[in-house]
Formats: structure tokens, C-alpha cells, sequence
């Protein structure tokens, strides 16, 4: 059985591309590689370079290759960008999608797993917090992953089209054995910049904000390992193989952890000082975001195996460790 993995050559993709493989289903992956890595993709996989909004391609991916279920990775996924250039993300990620379901519903295929955020609830009253928590994304990137949601609720109900969204903060970590792992350009998640301080790459690491109201003064996250996530969406696409219904999960490790907490457990991994400046708070980040997973692990069966942030942090570092300069002059996996 084939699953079409569009974004399959970025970071979260890649991962998936791999465990599909390891499960013994056929991956045919769809990526422009703008900011995904060839180098990334095992050689089972099929690789089509193209553009998910290009009707005309996507219709040809569909038409040669025995497609039964979908998984969408790709997005435009920076806040700051997204609220410079609402346009664009409106164009890439919500037209891209359009583009997505268009042709699958032309091509039969009705189910798909979507990688949604969960940014979208912004600022819940609870924490942790469920599926249930008001959506109230802030920012054109969260709005767009919202939209998208709601367009595959319509198209469920005019196609019959299932989907699982999976909502979910800060995935992190690499494949073990450092195969592959997360090469941004430019970097803006918090722990391979950390990361990247530990090696000399940058001076520094900058904490925005010391005076929440949290017991270190600084804002406390959710982080997942990046392989938690994928055996996530393998869970989500066996649910709806096996005629589960439409539905929304929320992932996470149900652990927050403080950037503070973040910096010294990366300084005992790597047993490097790591330098830490100070800066202004952010505008809009709350003090704390942690989300529930019960229900995923409940409906699901999903059991996230890799929790211990050192676990997370020390992935990360072997891959960044073993690619100092990223996915550049490597050959492609084997």
C-alpha cells in the first residue's frame, strides 16, 4: 500500500518516511525541497520533486502510483514571517491543501493525517489542556493550520473524506543512530540553537523573558521527540484504515520544561557551558503550555516512549554532533 507523504523530505516528514518503510508500506513522497533535504530519504522511498499546488503534477503522482492514504506535512511554519507576509502563507499552506484534497477526492483516496499545531488554542485557561481548550490562533500560521482543519470537516461531509488532525508544540530529538535529524535554514527552534551554541556556532543563546510567573521565571514548554510524534501518525493512519471517524488529538509529552531547564539539561548532555544572554519577553507568550494526551492515547493506543528531555536533547545533539554543518555534502541514505 502506498502513502503519499507531502513535505516527506523535511524534518518530521523524513521521520515518517522512515517508519513507513520500517512497516513495510510503499512512501511516494511530494516535496519542492524549499526547505526540505533529499539526503534525508532513504532509497526505498519514491521521491516526485513538484509543488502540492500544481494541480497538473499532483494529478500525475496520483495517477501513477497506487495511492490509499494521505499524510501532510507541508507548511509554511514561522509566526513572525506569517504576520510580515499573511499572503503567502495563506497561499502556500491553505491553496496548497485545497490543491491536496481536490485531487485526492478526484483520485478516491479519502483519508488523510494531517499535521496540524497546537498553537492554534494560543492561550488556554486550563493546563494542561485538552482538545476541548477555544481554538484562538493569533497569527496567520496558526490560522491557516485552522482553516485546514475546518476545510477537511467540509470536505468530510460533501466527500466523505476522514482525517485525523494531530495538534502538537516543539517536536525535537533525531532518528537514533543520527541518520537524520533537524536542519533549518535559519534555525529557529530553541534546542538545536542551544545546540548550536554547545558547538561554537553561535555565541550565545538569548532567553526572552525571566519574570514569568513560573519557579525559574522562565516560560515552560512541551516538548515530543520527533519519532513519538510520527508513531503518532501511524497510529492516526491505522484508526482510519480500519474505518475509524474524523477526529481531532491533541500530542504532547504532558511535561513542560522551562527554558532554563532546557539549557542545563542540554549542558549535561553535551558537557559544554553554553553562554545564555538576557532579552525582553516576546510579545504574547504565555507562561506556560503543556498539552493533555489522554485522548490519543486512549483512542489511538499511542504511548509516547521517549519523554526524558536528556533522552530528547541527547538525539539531537548525536545527529548535530554527527552532521556539524547539516544535510550540505552528505550522500543520500541508503
Amino acid at each position: 500500500m502506498s502513502v503519499l507523504v507531502v513535505g516527506g523530505a523535511g524534518y518530521v516528514g523524513s521521520h515518517a518516511v522512515h517508519q513507513l518503510l520500517e512497516q513495510g508500506k510503499q512512501p511516494v513522497v511530494v516535496d519542492n525541497l524549499q526547505t526540505g533535504h533529499l539526503e534525508a530519504l532513504p532509497r526505498g522511498a519514491v521521491f516526485y520533486k513538484g509543488d502540492v499546488r500544481d494541480r497538473a503534477f499532483m494529478r500525475n503522482v496520483f495517477k501513477r502510483k497506487r495511492i490509499r492514504q494521505v499524510m501532510m506535512f507541508s507548511a509554511h511554519s514561522l509566526v513572525g514571517e506569517s504576520i510580515e507576509n499573511p499572503l503567502q502563507y495563506y497561499d502556500n499552506n491553505v491553496f496548497g491543501i485545497q490543491v491536496l484534497l481536490e485531487t485526492m477526492i478526484e483520485a478516491n483516496v479519502k483519508k488523510i493525517v494531517f499535521s496540524s499545531t497546537a498553537a492554534v488554542y494560543r492561550e488556554p485557561e486550563e493546563v494542561p489542556f485538552t482538545e476541548e481548550a477555544r481554538a484562538n490562533p493569533e497569527s496567520p500560521y496558526e490560522e491557516t493550520k485552522w482553516a485546514i482543519e475546518k476545510m477537511m470537516k467540509w470536505c468530510e461531509k460533501a466527500h466523505g473524506l476522514r482525517y485525523v488532525s494531530l495538534r502538537y508544540f516543539n517536536a525535537a530529538g533525531a532518528r537514533s543512530g543520527g541518520l537524520i535529524g533537524e536542519d533549518h535554514r535559519p534555525e529557529t527552534h530553541l534546542i538545536p540553537i542551544i545546540l548550536e551554541a554547545a558547538m561554537g556556532k553561535r555565541e550565545a543563546v538569548t532567553v526572552f523573558g525571566e519574570d514569568y510567573p513560573t519557579a525559574d521565571g522562565t516560560c515552560i514548554r512541551d516538548y515530543i521527540h520527533v519519532e513519538d510524534v510520527i508513531a503518532a501518525h501511524l497510529k492516526a493512519l491505522n484508526h482510519l484504515k480500519k474505518g475509524g471517524h474524523s477526529d481531532v488529538f491533541n500530542l504532547g509529552s504532558s511535561e513542560g520544561f522551562s527554558i532554563k531547564e532546557i539549557i542545563e539539561a542540554a549542558r549535561t548532555v553535551t558537557g559544554k557551558q553554553i553562554t545564555v544572554t538576557s532579552g525582553e519577553r516576546r510579545a504574547g507568550g504565555p507562561a506556560r503550555l503543556i498539552v493533555s494526551s489522554e485522548k490519543a492515547k486512549k483512542m489511538l493506543g499511542w504511548e509516547p516512549k521517549r519523554t526524558d528531555i536528556h533522552t530528547i536533547i541527547k538525539d539531537a545533539w548525536n545527529w548535530h554532533s554527527l552532521n556539524p554543518q547539516g544535510y550540505g555534502g552528505r550522500p543520500r541514505m541508503s
